[in-house]
């Protein structure tokens, strides 16, 4: 493991869940390719280990410099003072809260982790800020500094016409359940050298998240609602990844190569673990917790990555206790944690409150299983075969049980979850989510006898129709009244927040009535559909 004294000249490499990249990789080049060769995931060869002191120590800074002193112990490939510049373009006054990911203490041993404070008032920003600042500063230092390297031993993308993959432009293609799509949108928007197309359930997000995309500005952006589910959206989009004469066409035809915001890029999971490390030490300066005392950490997750930052986060030496993950009534992983059985044979999927978390194939589980089974790329392998041939897979006995030591489990339902947010706010004067609901409800169920962590992954605003029939005792799907839904998007949290005194709402989510609306184009969920929606929009 690397040690404190000579992290600062240490470059890692990253390795592939599947074992099909054979030689290892930089964090500069794997966020740039996104998704390894045959579909795994990149992580770290090895990962750094930090002293209590240290962790300790990070309450002092500010979270860009947090953040900094993350990456370069992740063994960044990048110069010092580049890390330090562009953390601090991640995080600045693109967040309305100084501590960027502040914590607020509801009861004596429940505290709350706001990571909605960014521009899209979701916890994505925390991710998708700082992603797209490190994607062009990877294209600058292979176009720049780092032509030695040879397309025919590792290929960024399926197309192989011998040139380096540094002279292109890219893509970004991503499949969003609600929040993923306007934070990558926002993070990217503008950039050289990339653009970016949004893929969303048609009738799977929220009104908010449907019109903080399709009025994003940018004109690098491009959005495509689909006549499916997440999980089609997701298939889709990999599939595009996977197929070689798309990509072929792309490259020759428009000089574009494909990569990924979603969470199966490790640029994105990266700045997950760090305000886990960022939230530790944060609670021991306020007194909150004693340096070296346990707190369990609660957190709301369809796709597994946001959980996945904590699991990483005590790997390397913050003392978190039990990972709590919370499913809404789309239980896949709460079945799976509880079981070791993960199928979706014949699961229906479920539109819940919770948009955001109705997910049935969670990507980042792969990383966590290939962790678990000590790093074994032919289990994974394995798994993921029966997962797409199946529709399931079950763990071996020693995997279980590992996954049991780390992890706990339980789901809400749609009407716990309206009943939650009610609850918290009548004993609590404190207004949540539905996602935070859902996670809030699990930690009540599941908490051992430490400070638990509630992990609220949006602002209430975002899902102000859901949180009105929570305050109001309506069931969920049913009608509100009218006059509300011909008051445009903002007029229901406004009308909330002067009702409930629920404090300010976010600038970006009152002004969307105001916004043009600039994409309204929708494709069907097949990989096909998804190819020629890119095609058309590109030609245009």
């Amino acid at each position: 493991m690397i040690s404190a004294s000579n992290f600062k000249e240490y470059i890692n490499t990253y390795i592939d869940t599947r074992g099909f990249t054979t030689e290892d990789t930089t964090f500069t080049r794997a966020i740039i390719q996104g998704i390894a060769l045959g579909g795994g995931l990149f992580v770290p060869r090895v990962l750094p280990k930090l002293s209590l002191e240290e962790i300790v120590a990070l309450g002092d800074l500010r979270y860009s410099k947090q953040a900094a002193h993350i990456f370069r112990r992740f063994g960044v490939d990048l110069p010092d003072d580049i890390i330090d510049s562009l953390m601090t373009q991640a995080y600045g006054e693109n967040f309305d809260a100084p501590a960027i990911a502040p914590i607020a203490a509801v009861t004596e041993d429940t505290f709350v982790l706001e990571l909605w404070h960014g521009p899209t008032s979701a916890f994505k920003d925390l991710a998708l800020q700082c992603l797209p600042v490190f994607f062009s500063a990877a294209i600058d230092k292979q176009r720049g500094a780092d032509h030695s390297w040879s397309p025919a031993k590792e290929s960024i993308s399926t197309a192989d016409t011998g040139a380096s993959p540094y002279d292109s432009d890219y893509l970004i293609l991503v499949a969003t359940s609600g929040d993923t799509g306007k934070a990558a949108l926002e993070g990217f928007k503008d950039r050289n050298h990339t653009n970016i197309i949004v893929f969303y359930p048609n009738g799977g997000v929220s009104d908010i998240q449907l019109r903080q995309m399709t009025t994003q500005l940018g004109n690098n952006v491009a959005v495509f609602g689909v006549d499916g589910n997440f999980d089609d959206c997701q298939t889709a989009v990999k599939a595009a990844f996977n197929d070689k004469d798309f990509n072929d066409m792309l490259l020759e035809k428009y000089n574009l190569r494909l990569s990924s915001a979603n969470s199966i890029n490790w640029g994105r999971l990266l700045p997950q673990i760090i305000y886990y490390v960022s939230a530790y030490a944060q609670m021991v300066k306020r007194g909150d917790v004693a340096a070296g005392s346990e707190i369990d950490v609660c957190v709301p997750t369809g796709n597994f990555g946001n959980i996945l930052g904590a699991y990483y986060a005590a790997e390397i030496g913050v003392p978190l206790g039990r990972l709590l993950c919370a499913s809404n009534e789309n239980r896949v992983l709460a079945d799976f944690i509880n079981t070791g059985v993960y199928d979706i044979s014949e699961r229906a999927f479920v539109l819940t409150p919770s948009p955001s978390m109705d997910i049935l194939v969670s990507s980042n589980l792969e990383r966590q299983l290939f962790e678990l089974t000590g790093r074994n790329a032919e289990a994974i392998r394995g798994w993921m075969d029966d997962l797409k041939t199946t529709g399931r897979f079950q763990v071996d006995k020693d995997t279980f049980a590992k996954l049991r030591q780390n992890y706990s489990a339980d789901w809400v339902s749609n009407a716990d979850c309206l009943q939650t947010i009610r609850e918290v706010y009548e004993a609590h004067n404190y207004l949540i989510d539905p996602h935070t609901a859902v996670a809030w409800k699990v930690a009540e169920r599941l908490r051992s006898t430490n400070p638990v962590l509630v992990v609220s992954t949006a602002h209430w605003a975002k899902f102000g129709t859901d949180v009105y029939r929570a305050l109001n005792g309506i069931k969920p799907g049913e009608p509100i009244e009218e006059s509300f839904t011909q008051a445009g998007v903002t007029g229901l949290i406004e009308h909330i927040k002067a009702t409930y005194n629920a404090g300010s709402i976010p600038a970006p989510l009152a002004e969307l009535n105001n916004m043009e609306v600039r994409f309204k184009d929708s494709c069907g969920y097949d990989v096909e559909d998804i190819k020629a929606a890119v095609v058309s929009w590109l030609d245009k």
